[in-house]
């Protein structure tokens, strides 16, 4: 059983795909979970409760790739504009 998993996790099922293959990727996750097979690329939706069931294991996480805040967006606070104009 999976307990935890996110977007762009790589898991394995109990039973292989008529393909032969045991890899999917989750690509939805909410109510439901859409997984696509690493292999064919086809497309399943699953309740989440059998899909909790039906999980083998998370063979890779996704990378999470830490956002850097971007400078220069944020526009000048009140204090900063009067400091300008002096």
């Amino acid at each position: 059983m999976i307990q935890q998993f996110d977007l762009g996790d790589v898991v394995q099922m109990k039973k292989p795909h008529a393909c032969g293959a045991n890899e999917w990727t989750v690509i939805r996750v909410g109510a439901d979970v859409k997984i696509k097979c690493d292999t064919c690329g086809r497309i399943v939706m699953l309740d989440r409760l059998d899909f909790v069931r039906m999980g083998k294991k998370i063979l890779k996480k996704k990378e999470s790739i830490p956002e850097e805040p971007v400078r220069g967006d944020t526009p000048p606070s009140k204090i900063e504009r009067m400091e300008q104009h002096r």
